[in-house]
């Protein structure tokens, strides 16, 4: 069952490099060879595991690893961008950013929601997890504006998640009347944090 599941996934990434990507003849066949019946261990010193058949994925450390995997997931930006939504990819995290106006979030909204929806079954059908545990929902607007934006949860795929103040992205914490409040008063409490070490030392 498992290796059948493998051998789905490397086909549909082979098929993806030929119908997106234009990949065909003798490239085509060295990226089959290259993700099937593959095998790996680890050494440590003189000491090494007994070696493993890959049954999904790639070699970790491999340079083509992360460029397969950007390629693998390539689809889902034309389906944001087919509702009007940016999207922004970094690694295996996805962003999906939108405006409106205020008198519109209700629309916005909705409209995202069918996005996620179908953003959600590409990856059911691609076997990739979406972990709504990590998802997060920021909504931006001065605070004047603050009453009209929309307070119920939201729903990604089976799960729901309330809207954040804050959010943090590759390191910089946005808040959600872009003040970058949030991000000053962590940068602060992680200095005086080091500043006590310090004097300690």
């Amino acid at each position: 069952m498992l290796w059948d599941r493998c051998l789905s996934v490397c086909a549909c990434l082979c098929k993806r490099l030929r119908l997106t990507f234009g990949l065909d003849g003798q490239v085509l066949e060295w990226f089959r060879s290259y993700l099937h019946g593959r095998s790996q261990y680890v050494r440590r010193g003189m000491l090494k595991t007994l070696s493993v058949l890959l049954l999904c994925g790639v070699p970790q450390g491999s340079v083509l690893g992360p460029i397969l995997f950007i390629l693998y997931t390539a689809e889902p930006i034309g389906l944001i961008e087919q509702h009007s939504y940016c999207p922004h990819l970094y690694a295996d995290d996805t962003q999906i950013s939108g405006r409106c106006r205020p008198s519109a979030t209700q629309d916005l909204q909705q409209r995202l929601s069918a996005c996620i929806d179908e953003v959600y079954n590409w990856m059911q059908s691609n076997r990739l997890p979406l972990n709504t545990n990590k998802s997060e929902l920021l909504w931006c607007a001065t605070a004047r504006r603050r009453h009209q934006l929309p307070s119920c949860p939201f729903r990604i795929g089976p799960d729901t998640i309330i809207s954040s103040t804050a959010v943090r992205n590759l390191g910089i914490y946005i808040d959600s009347d872009l003040s970058m409040q949030v991000h000053v008063q962590r940068s602060v409490a992680g200095c005086f944090a080091v500043l006590q070490q310090l004097r300690s030392i």
